[in-house]
């Protein structure tokens, strides 16, 4: 697990202080490899890639996380909205957020993730 004063500002920012990346502005928002996205902090699995969809949001949209056990699901009333923030339960790590316009067939859900608090580990053929 990293140490708080070991991340890069950016990283620091959203994950430590609940900041967001700008739209379409992250590393893996346009990936379409096979392969399990980690929490950028700690290494946890978080999402598969079998999983990600284009939301046309601007950031990795997933429609469940790889283990519901490996993520908090929090009530956020900042900004004057009232969404559901998705946290690494290992490390705390605010990751963004879960929305219900996700596809339908795949339970209506939309978990929108910033790119940079996630590592991407590309599975081998």
């Amino acid at each position: 697990m990293k140490k708080d004063e070991e991340l890069l500002p950016e990283l620091f920012r959203v994950a430590r202080r609940g900041g967001t990346e700008a739209p379409f502005a992250g590393k893996y928002v346009d990936n379409h490899e096979k392969g399990m996205y980690r929490c950028a902090i700690c290494g946890t699995e978080l999402f598969s890639s079998d999983t990600k969809f284009d939301s046309g949001t601007g950031w990795p949209s997933f429609t469940a996380p790889a283990d519901l056990d490996h993520i908090i699901l929090k009530e956020d009333k900042s900004l004057g909205m009232s969404r559901t923030e998705v946290v690494c339960k290992k490390c705390g790590a605010h990751l963004g957020h879960v929305f219900k316009d996700g596809p339908k067939e795949q339970g209506g859900k939309r978990y929108c993730v910033n790119s940079v608090c996630l590592e991407f580990e590309k599975k081998e053929r």
